[in-house]
């Protein structure tokens, strides 16, 4: 959703009473009541502006809509200085996951048919031919398109393929909803746009891909997760539906996914690196990492780390470095407690529109924090180990490893400080929210007055997803409880060979690349005889990149200690050419990575 346009500044700074709260010294008495009350005078005002303003850009029907084609979500009404008058699968994906969370919680029962029209133009969509490719052929991936549903053809970066994912999250809600209230054939219908979109995400999950801020070539911490969750949903609803086929393939490259997860997590930094093999010289610190736990969260799943749970050690972990890599740069966060909440960017080295806080990005850091509150108070007790010591010294400076008890009371100064971070990311936005209740995409970083684009649809959803959890109203289960990275496990191919496994469930990373010349729009991929090598299918082979080209490259997160086959294979306009016999061979390492460099044969 983001363009390189010039900054257009608007709006002045607003002017907010209960300041103050924000910006005392550690050492200061703080009337938590008073703040609590704040809090949730504004959320009550503020809720239905948020909702209201979501609405409104969304057609054919919103106010604020730009005449977009039924069903369709504008991303802003904003036409220039940036022009975001386009529809982005991702975005409208996320705002029609709280709308189909509120329809089936029971919330609000006006939305249904809101809803149908959406996946219809969805289903649209997915069948127009873009710059990435037709439905069958990568068109999946493309990111944007004009609001009447045509294809936008400009320079942009693509593919995205965080959106068909997120797309089948949201369709899946509904669908299982239908499935419990007689909609069977409503169902049907939906399962096949969204089966088209698992089908994407179990060929491409591995491939490189532009994040979800549309910057950076690489794999995606975002995108990997919200990919791993669609397919586990996906399986489920596929075996509901009598779909065995697709049950099993969509399981094998979840489990492969997970796996492929555990490599974002840095425990020489002691967060996630949000982008990997993008080269793009940053420190790896990025939002990105926390809107990935509030949009995998699980209420089911307690404090698990493998799905990086928002109350996991190393989500909260990450989540103290992510906040405070933006407390020194950013002028109004100055004189704001190292325990406080300040207003949180994209990134530190963001650049965009100058480098701003964003209300999705810091309604996001105090969203992770309502859910670790909520399953905290499930569960009855707070963990803390060694990652993540740091985050819970923040409010107990007395903290230790070891698990605190509800009835303790260590339990009861961490929950406190907590919660108080959290209203505190709140009250910024609020700080600097117009009287209007309108929330832009930023607010600048010297004074707080709004800027780039007005009326952003995805701030209004950030808002009512942090409203809510603050409430302690959550979304369902994606009954992602108990998962971990297995590894690999004796499987019989296709070509009659067999892969076995340690069983440690440790992984490696191999690079292999490829040395290849090929024609325009013929392309190199690479299966074998392991789950995460798609057991030899084709259908499902892995896209290797062309960052290098003629050297096409992927990294691959496989067991460790293992013997596998594998072979490359060249796909150019629906042919299949496999290289020459025989089977490539090689046998990863115990620990660490491994490069294998290798040329067409």
């Amino acid at each position: 959703m983001v363009s390189k346009a010039l900054i257009r500044l608007f709006g002045a700074l607003v002017l907010f009473s209960t300041t103050s709260a924000l910006k005392v010294p550690t050492s200061a008495p703080v009337d938590k009541r008073q703040l609590s009350s704040t809090v949730s005078s504004w959320v009550t005002t503020e809720s239905p502006i948020a909702k209201a303003g979501l609405l409104a850009n969304i057609g054919p029907d919103g106010a604020k809509d730009g005449g977009a084609k039924s069903g369709v979500v504008i991303a802003s009404p904003s036409t220039s200085n940036p022009d975001y008058l386009y529809t982005w699968t991702r975005d409208s994906s996320l705002v029609y996951k709280w709308i189909i969370d509120q329809f089936v919680s029971g919330a609000d029962s006006t939305l249904r048919t809101g809803i149908q029209n959406w996946i219809a133009s969805e289903g649209r969509i997915q069948q127009v031919s873009n710059p990435s490719g037709t439905v069958s052929s990568g068109g999946l991936g493309e990111p944007k398109f004009n609001i009447d549903e045509s294809a936008f053809t400009g320079a942009w970066g693509r593919p995205q393929r965080d959106g068909p994912a997120l797309r089948a999250i949201s369709m899946i809600g509904y669908v299982n909803w239908l499935l419990n209230n007689g909609g069977s054939t409503e169902a049907a219908t939906a399962w096949t746009y969204i089966k088209l979109d698992l089908d994407y995400v179990a060929s491409n999950w591995g491939s490189t891909t532009f994040d979800l801020w549309e910057e950076v070539q690489g794999n995606s911490f975002f995108t990997t997760a919200v990919q791993h969750r669609a397919l586990r949903e996906g399986a489920r609803l596929a075996t509901t539906l009598g779909d065995s086929t697709r049950a099993s393939t969509y399981s094998t490259q979840a489990g492969s996914a997970l796996c492929y997860l555990q490599n974002y997590w840095s425990s020489s930094n002691n967060y996630i690196i949000s982008n990997l093999n993008s080269n793009n010289g940053r420190s790896g610190l990025d939002a990105n990492s926390i809107l990935t736990s509030i949009h995998t969260f699980d209420p089911n799943a307690g404090c698990e780390s493998a799905t990086f749970q928002p109350c996991s050690d190393k989500a909260l972990a990450n989540h103290k470095a992510v906040v405070d890599s933006f407390r020194s740069i950013y002028t109004i966060n100055s004189g704001i407690a190292s325990n406080r909440g300040v207003a949180i960017g994209r990134y530190k080295e963001d650049s965009y529109y100058g480098g701003n806080p964003w209300y999705l990005c810091t309604f996001a850091a105090a969203e992770q924090l309502y859910d670790a509150l909520y399953t905290w108070n499930k569960i009855g007790s707070i963990t803390v180990t060694s990652t993540s010591l740091s985050f819970f010294q923040q409010f107990l400076s007395t903290a230790t490893a070891q698990t605190y008890s509800s009835s303790s009371s260590g339990y009861a100064t961490i929950v406190a400080g907590v919660q108080q971070m959290a209203d505190d990311f709140v009250l910024i936005n609020k700080q600097y929210t117009p009287s209007s209740g309108a929330l832009a995409e930023q607010y600048t970083r010297s004074a707080g007055s709004p800027t780039s684009a007005s009326d952003l649809t995805w701030s209004y959803a950030s808002a009512l997803t942090a409203f809510n959890r603050r409430a302690g109203e959550v979304p369902g289960t994606w009954n992602a409880t108990g998962l971990t990275c297995s590894g690999s496990t004796t499987t019989t191919t296709a070509t009659g060979t067999t892969t076995t496994s340690t069983g440690t469930g440790s992984t490696v990373a191999i690079t292999f690349n490829e040395y290849a010349t090929t024609v325009w729009g013929e392309n190199i991929y690479l299966t074998g005889s392991l789950s995460q090598l798609a057991n030899w299918d084709p259908n499902n082979a892995l896209l290797l990149n062309t960052n290098n080209y003629p050297t096409w490259s992927i990294t691959v997160n496989l067991p460790a200690s293992t013997t596998f086959q594998y072979k490359f294979i060249r796909k150019y306009n629906g042919a299949v050419t496999w290289e020459s016999d025989p089977n490539r061979s090689f046998t990863t390492p115990s620990s660490g990575s491994y490069t294998i460099n290798t040329t067409w044969r």
